[in-house]
């Protein structure tokens, strides 16, 4: 009696928010088997500090379904994840008192996590006394692994003390 419920089916495609890969570090994120300093969530979305920050504030917004490739991500969640970057921004430029940032979505290259998502990064401040890394070989005659490398090895990792703080000034903002 209940074959052709079944039937009915087996080549149905699997909803997007039930995409997991065990694996993956964002998913594992999501569904709290991992810690996280969570800034922002929602059914769709979930936004974190990123652990080696490249600037105080360094902010990650993650879809909940797993795919690999922005060009991939399914509409529903392309909008969703928009409209929290949006939000997020706006949240995060109030709390640092700071509004320039810079907003990236990686697809492949540099992408060290292989699930969509978007780095806010607040910019750094022109009156900031942080230096800045200095290449030991002209920029053109380094590889892009190379300059990935030296980007990665200048953070440092996220303070406990300091996420905390900051997702309460975050989300005193949204």
């Amino acid at each position: 009696m209940t074959s052709f419920i079944i039937d009915a089916h087996l080549d149905r495609k699997i909803p997007p928010k039930w995409n997991k890969d065990e694996s993956c570090t964002f998913c594992r994120i999501i569904d709290r088997e991992l810690p996280s300093s969570i800034v922002f969530e929602n059914e769709q979305v979930i936004a974190i500090l990123d652990i080696l920050p490249l600037r105080k504030g360094h902010t990650l917004v993650i879809p909940k379904t797993h795919v690999a490739r922005l060009s991939e991500l399914p509409p529903d969640f392309a909008a969703a994840t928009g409209a929290a970057v949006s939000k997020v921004a706006n949240a995060l430029t109030q709390a640092l008192e700071h509004t320039g940032l810079n907003v990236v979505a990686n697809q492949e290259y540099a992408q060290i996590v292989p699930h969509v998502h978007y780095h806010i990064i607040p910019a750094p401040r022109l009156d900031s006394s942080a230096s800045s890394i200095e290449p030991t070989a002209p920029v053109s005659q380094l590889s892009q692994k190379n300059m990935h490398r030296m980007e990665r090895s200048a953070r440092d990792e996220l303070d406990d003390d300091v996420a905390e703080e900051l997702v309460t000034k975050v989300k005193a903002h949204l």
